[in-house]
This record gives C-alpha cells, sequence and structure tokens, in this order.
C-alpha cells in the first residue's frame, strides 16, 4: 500500500491553512505540521521530513524566501516547495523558484488545482501553471531594476553552459520555457511523448538542474528563449521537427 503523501503548510492566516489543511485531508494527503513564519517552517520541516511544503512568500520574522533557502540545502531527502502567493507577478516568486522552489500557486487556486498541483511536484513534473509562470519569468529572469540591482533578489547560480546539449535538446528546452507540457511537446516535435520526457531528464542531468522550474529559468537567463523571441523560437523548431 502506497504512503499517503505528507505536506507542511506555511502561512500566517489561519483561515488559509485551515481550508488547505481540509482540502488536502479530504484528498487523502496528511498534512503533518503548519507553520506561521519561516523560522517555524524550516524547524518543522526538519522534525517531520514532509513531501512537500506549501510556503507563503510574505510571513512575520523569516519569509518564505529565505525559508525555501534554507530548507533546499541540497541534503538528501529535502522537500519539494511549492510557493504560495496572492499575486501572480509576485517579485519575490521568481527569487523563490531561483533558490530552488518547484513551482507556485495562486491562493485562489480551486481544490482541485491544489490536490493536484501537490501530486504533481511530488513526482518530479515541477512547471505549475505554465502561463502564469512564463509571465513571471519572462518578466523577471535576467532582468534588472534601473539601479542596477537583480529584481526579485539574487537568484541561486544555476549551471548556465548549454554546451553540452545537443540540437533536439536545445529545441526541447526552448519549448519547455514557453510553458509546453510533455503531450504539447510531443505533439510540437512530432515525438513520442516517452521520448520527450528522455530528452527533459537529459536536459535536467546535463544541466544540474532539480526540475523543470530551474530549466525554464535557465532557458531565459541565458537567452536561448527571451520574452520577445518567444513564439518566432516556438515556430522554428516546428519546422525543424
Amino acid at each position: 500500500m502506497t504512503e499517503p503523501l505528507r505536506v507542511l503548510l506555511a502561512d500566517d492566516q489561519t483561515l488559509v491553512r485551515t481550508g488547505f489543511r481540509m482540502i488536502l485531508g479530504a484528498d487523502g494527503i496528511d498534512v503533518v505540521a503548519e507553520a506561521t513564519n519561516g523560522t517555524e517552517a524550516v524547524e518543522a520541516v526538519r522534525r517531520t521530513r514532509p513531501d512537500v511544503v506549501l510556503m507563503d512568500v510574505r510571513m512575520p520574522e523569516t519569509d518564505g524566501l529565505e525559508a525555501t533557502r534554507r530548507i533546499l540545502t541540497g541534503a538528501p531527502g529535502e522537500p519539494r516547495v511549492i510557493i504560495l502567493t496572492t499575486f501572480d507577478l509576485d517579485q519575490y516568486v521568481y527569487a523563490a523558484l531561483s533558490a530552488g522552489a518547484s513551482g507556485f500557486l495562486l491562493k485562489d487556486v480551486t481544490p482541485e488545482q491544489l490536490t493536484a498541483a501537490v501530486r504533481t511536484v511530488r513526482t518530479g513534473d515541477a512547471l505549475l501553471a505554465p502561463s502564469i509562470t512564463r509571465r513571471l519569468v519572462q518578466r523577471f529572469a535576467g532582468g534588472d531594476h534601473q539601479d542596477g540591482t537583480r529584481r526579485g533578489g539574487e537568484p541561486a547560480a544555476l549551471h548556465r553552459d548549454l554546451a553540452p546539449l545537443t540540437p533536439r535538446e536545445l529545441e526541447v528546452l526552448g519549448l519547455l520555457a514557453r510553458g509546453l507540457s510533455n503531450a504539447e511537446l510531443a505533439g510540437r516535435l512530432h515525438l513520442a511523448e516517452t521520448t520527450v520526457k528522455t530528452h527533459v531528464a537529459r536536459i535536467l542531468a546535463k544541466l544540474q538542474l532539480r526540475d523543470r522550474v530551474q530549466a525554464v529559468i535557465v532557458a531565459y537567463e541565458t537567452g536561448l528563449v527571451s520574452a520577445g523571441e518567444r513564439e518566432a523560437a516556438g515556430r522554428s523548431a516546428a519546422e525543424r521537427g
């Protein structure tokens, strides 16, 4: 018998935690701990070792961004972190993704979207809400303020040398960065979905990335895909496929 998913809720709003706990519990997902700030979240992760953390960005004492950085230290068995936000273009979300979070959700998600997101992230498919994620990365990835400071905080260092990738893998990465799912990638490139999964896995391994979110960030920060070029990139990939 498969063990139930174990989730930690980190949010300073009691009603949000209560609502999410009820939704997850009704779908057979265990909420093993709750936290009202980032410090509590880090301590609770170490104590309960959840599979997934639902992490609010704006919390007192220690915010969700710093808590995410502390949790995702590269230690074996670290959980997946989903960032919760009220706004779909919150500048802090990009920094959290760069720190290693596996995706993000708006707090007004439906019960079905919430449970599906938790299960999806647990299996390693990290790119949630592709259209919103794409807009977020386009706005903040590689972007600077006029004063020269990084938008959304300084992102964690990622392996940004694309030289190890084959031409086909570069195609896949470019389309993945536009928010396409594996099924959509398969259709665009006229490949079997299992072949696409293999390409994605090889991209992550070669670039030393933990999931698809980091792959999207790398695609934008290396200039492989940009906000103004994304449609042309998609058409070019389709023609070459």
